[in-house]
């Protein structure tokens, strides 16, 4: 089995983060209000759950797919970053992208999925060049389509 994350309910009525299938990555948060997002318009969406994560690990929330392809809806800030050391709701800022449609979740509807890495620290180490790289310094669209 994979790492323990603590989860503490702020509703009790709503289900832990589950993962739909076997193998899946990200398992699902749920809204814990009703929101409607109008063409364009961006809401604070609380998932009624907060986790306390071991040190070295990291929760990143991801936008769900169907949400994007069905609705035009994503999150602005994907992926989210939860650091180990977060104790809050965890929140969702959704985006209705679609420019005619206002979409609407109901309470307890599936809006983005978790999943939980480990991270390493890195040292910062100054130096005054860098090595060579058969990139070099290219940037954006460098290596093609």
């Amino acid at each position: 089995m994979g790492v323990k994350v603590l989860v503490t309910r702020l509703d009790p009525d709503l289900p832990l983060p589950t993962y739909a299938k076997g193998g899946d990555a990200g398992a699902d948060l749920v809204a814990r209000v009703d929101v409607t997002l109008a063409p364009g318009e961006r809401a604070l969406v609380p998932t009624g759950i907060s986790i306390a994560l071991p040190n070295g690990y990291v929760a990143l929330v991801h936008p769900r797919s169907g949400l994007a392809i069905k609705h035009g809806v994503t999150m602005v800030n994907a992926p989210g970053t939860v650091d180990a050391g977060y104790r809050g709701e965890l929140q969702i800022i959704l985006i209705n992208h679609d420019p005619k449609e206002s979409v609407t979740f109901k309470r307890g509807e599936r809006i983005a999925q978790l999943v939980i890495q480990q991270v390493e620290h890195a040292e910062f180490v100054e130096v005054e060049n860098l090595p060579g790289s058969g990139r070099g310094t290219g940037g954006f669209g460098s290596t093609g389509r």
